[in-house]
């Protein structure tokens, strides 16, 4: 297949990215590097400079070639930020999306996978989230993220553009062969943010909340393997020869806090320096995935199921890239 890949500079695009390459796709990266990184773009694939904000410039490179395929991973993605600036989000995520549906409607490409997220259920769920569920966003990002999905919707009824939507839970992890890896700027993901504290490489954590309804009192999470999201994402393309679908992406086995900094004093053999904190308004005690229609109707099941097995990948790329794609933050 050729494949173009929007949000290919960034963590899950790159990896996606990496992963076609391996299987013998053609890929081009179209990013505008606000948030990712030159040096991620993996080595074999094409990379296009574009601000899809920019709908003429957006419309020229998906007009200049033939495409299999469509991935898209450009977004905006801080929740918390979100709540500052939901105009912001709700502006940036949904015009960029539609510059670029309208894009592959105009120029007859028939297959985009889209990256979506758990943020659209909102609210705390103690059972395993079901694609099926009600959809509650609880953010003006996880609402920008439906917004696109039901602009999908209109795409394939009206032009045939059938989608793959694909709710994800907490991304992890990095490329086992140490080519890719997670440098967000700032970074707010708990397993990087607990490597670097172990490292030292940045003052200790801070576990907010001890008193949720759970195991050990602090929250349950999700986390799912970067390459094992890359491997649903090309399965999914399979899936859109006569129709849309919509996924729920996650390992399916809850992790607390407390259970991630055990993980990774493990894997690395060094103490994490943490301290309790309060809990934050609006963080539920639980979210896990129930990704069972992805695994029967593709064949697909995360092959990094134990935590310590996806922590051990991301230490080794936090280790070898101590300033991650490039200079200090």
């Amino acid at each position: 297949m050729k494949c173009l890949v929007t949000g290919g500079a960034g963590f899950v695009g790159s990896h996606v990215a990496q992963a076609l390459l391996d299987g013998g796709h053609e890929v081009v990266v179209l990013d505008d590097l606000s948030t990712g990184h030159r040096a991620a773009v993996p080595q074999g694939a094409r990379f296009v400079h574009v601000d899809l904000a920019d709908a003429a410039a957006t419309d020229a490179a998906v007009g200049a070639e033939r495409w299999d395929a469509v991935l898209h991973f450009a977004a905006l993605s801080l929740v918390g930020v979100s709540m500052r600036e939901p105009f912001l989000y709700l502006r940036r995520n949904t015009m960029t999306a539609l510059n670029l549906i309208e894009a592959c409607t105009k120029h007859k490409v028939t297959k985009l996978v889209f990256s979506s997220t758990a943020a659209l259920f909102g609210g705390d769920r103690p059972d395993p989230i079901a694609s099926g569920d009600p959809i509650d966003p609880g953010s003006p990002y996880g609402e920008s993220k439906y917004l696109i999905e039901r602009t999908l919707v209109w795409a394939d009824r009206i032009f045939g553009l059938q989608s793959a939507c694909l709710r994800y839970f907490n991304a992890a992890g990095a490329d086992p062969k140490g080519r890719l890896g997670e440098d967000h700027r700032p970074e707010t993901h708990l397993i990087p943010l607990t490597i670097d504290a172990a490292l030292g490489r940045r003052p200790g954590l801070k576990l907010f909340g001890s008193d949720y309804p759970t195991r050990d009192g602090t929250c349950v999470r999700d986390y799912i393997h970067v390459m094992d999201l890359a491997d649903a994402h090309i399965r999914a393309i399979g899936e859109l020869d006569s129709r849309s679908v919509t996924y729920n992406l996650g390992n399916g086995l809850g992790f607390t806090n407390m259970e991630v900094i055990q993980s990774v004093e493990r894997v690395s053999g060094r103490r994490v320096p943490w301290e309790w904190a309060e809990r934050r308004p609006g963080d539920p005690a639980v979210l896990v995935a129930d990704s069972a229609g992805v695994r029967a109707e593709t064949g697909w099941m995360p092959r990094y199921q134990q935590l310590d097995d996806i922590v051990e990948t991301a230490l080794r790329w936090r280790e070898a890239h101590p300033h991650g794609y490039g200079e200090p933050a």
